[in-house]
């Protein structure tokens, strides 16, 4: 296959993400038919589905021999991303928010190519929030970014916001995103417990005393948050590549760093459902992570595919 025209690819996903966003924006979250997949907050509506086959029929016509990967299609134990070029899909990132209509969707548009992200488009139409990254191109962050030029469409800001990436201290001053996921029992959920609470914790009673907690309620929101400089830190389990593989890309070219949210693995597989995200930094970023996985200790999370 000739090489991959990841600019063309780039506009082609933006183009789709804003088409995405009218179909969101369109819905109403109250009358829309609703199901449940693996328990009652593990959510889909009609709209995911209907942005997801938008999403699908657009690219096979532009990149018809591209794979595809969409959470709305997925299949355990068929669906795999292979090391051919393929779109990595979530229509609507953070359902529960959207039904709830809380401005905090999205969705996230990835290509991965040799199993890692070469392109990332995440758009939240509720708050017309855009953000793009192309491997080795850098990634930005454009509000109001539906409008026309000079009818109030941002400026693209390049991440980290600001331009800068003051370094990471330690977890006392850092603010952490974490999230409950969809699975609320077994030793997964029991390790996400004990993490949470001594992040929490003050350090005289064996805590981290972290700086704070956020909670998004959606990954790729989460991993843009990161590559901005907004959050520190991400820490996730249970989450599919779709979730991730957008704003993996969009991280790592604003100099973050994605690693194992089980600690010692220092390059996660795109599929590994477990992860670590820290911003872009001129300096410790090893050492906050390591710090984190001290917090973790001899706990490893394991989700089935």
């Amino acid at each position: 296959m000739a090489e991959v025209n990841l600019q063309e690819v780039h506009d082609t996903l933006v183009s789709i993400a804003f088409e995405a966003g009218r179909m969101i924006l369109a819905a109403n979250p109250s009358s829309i038919s609703t199901d449940t997949k693996l328990n009652a907050v593990d959510i889909v509506t009609e709209t995911d589905q209907a942005v997801e086959r938008m999403v699908l029929e657009r690219l096979r016509a532009a990149y018809p021999a591209f794979h595809f990967v969409g959470e709305e299609s997925y299949q355990p134990e068929v669906t795999a991303i292979t090391a051919a070029p393929t779109f990595i899909v979530d229509p609507i990132d953070g359902t529960t928010n959207f039904v709830h209509s809380f401005p905090n969707a999205c969705i996230s548009l990835g290509l991965a190519v040799d199993r890692v992200p070469a392109v990332g488009v995440v758009y939240n139409p509720f708050q017309d929030l855009l953000f793009t990254g192309i491997r080795g191109q850098g990634s930005y962050m454009q509000r109001n970014a539906s409008l026309a030029a000079g009818q109030g469409q941002g400026e693209k800001v390049r991440l980290p916001i600001g331009g800068g990436t003051r370094p990471l201290e330690n977890l006392s001053t850092a603010l952490v995103s974490i999230e409950y996921g969809s699975q609320r029992d077994g030793e997964n959920f029991e390790l996400k417990l004990r993490t949470f609470r001594k992040l929490a914790a003050a350090k005289e009673s064996g805590g981290a005393m972290v700086g704070g907690l956020r909670s998004l309620g959606s990954a790729a929101l989460n991993l843009c948050a990161c590559a901005a400089g907004q959050l520190d830190m991400y820490w996730e389990g249970g989450c599919y590549a779709w979730d991730v593989a957008a704003g993996w890309c969009i991280l790592i070219e604003a100099g973050g760093q994605m690693v194992s949210g089980n600690p010692g693995d220092w390059n996660p597989a795109l599929d590994s459902r477990v992860y670590l995200a820290v911003r872009g930094a001129s300096g410790g970023q090893k050492e906050i992570i390591e710090e984190f996985w001290k917090v973790i200790g001899d706990g490893r999370m394991d989700y089935k595919h």
